[in-house]
């Protein structure tokens, strides 16, 4: 039996990408990291919506209902007025996972002070794990080394397609070596 692809979104959150007037370099940076650590099957599709709660809501509300095992957000966690990408999670969660917010914060402290001004974090959705980023790619890659080690574990928990990693780069924790 071959093992199961691993259905994952990377989602960006940007009003001036979704109008093509920037370049979004987030998605392309999640995925390219992602890429180099996963080992097992899968299959990756970015999208790019505008900032705004609802519409961010609906996209991710959409894309578990859709099957994704795993939602990367990149954007929309800062504290600017559009920025709303933490509400629009909250609207869509089952429950919350908010060591991956303190943890990602943590990493990202120890290289940029305004790190405390991100408002990254993380929840399940049925069986679909979310977890929010910034959008600048060398923040995506630090708070992603910081907490991908439990992610593979965290979508054995929720019933979602099993993903292993290469353990040179990211070694994933599962209790009891499973």
């Amino acid at each position: 039996m071959s093992p199961e692809t691993a259905q994952i979104v990377v989602l960006t959150v940007s009003d001036r990408a979704a109008r093509g007037e920037y370049e979004d370099k987030g998605g392309p940076a999640a995925e390219e990291w992602l890429r180099g650590v996963i080992t097992s099957p899968l299959a990756i599709e970015r999208r790019i919506v505008p900032d705004g709660r609802k519409g961010v809501a609906d996209t991710l509300r959409a894309l578990c209902d859709g099957g994704a095992d795993l939602v990367l957000v990149t954007g929309g966690t800062g504290p600017a007025p559009r920025d709303r990408t933490p509400e629009a999670l909250a609207d869509v969660i089952d429950f919350d996972l908010p060591g991956f917010g303190e943890e990602m914060r943590r990493a990202s402290l120890a290289e940029v002070p305004t790190a405390i001004l991100s408002r990254q974090s993380a929840g399940v959705c049925g069986k679909t794990l979310i977890i929010t980023l910034p959008g600048k790619p060398a923040a995506i890659a630090t708070c992603l080394e910081a907490v991908f080690a439990a992610v593979p574990y965290c979508l054995d928990l929720t019933g979602a397609a099993r993903i292993e990693t290469d353990p040179t780069r990211c070694a994933a924790f599962r209790p009891g070596g499973g």
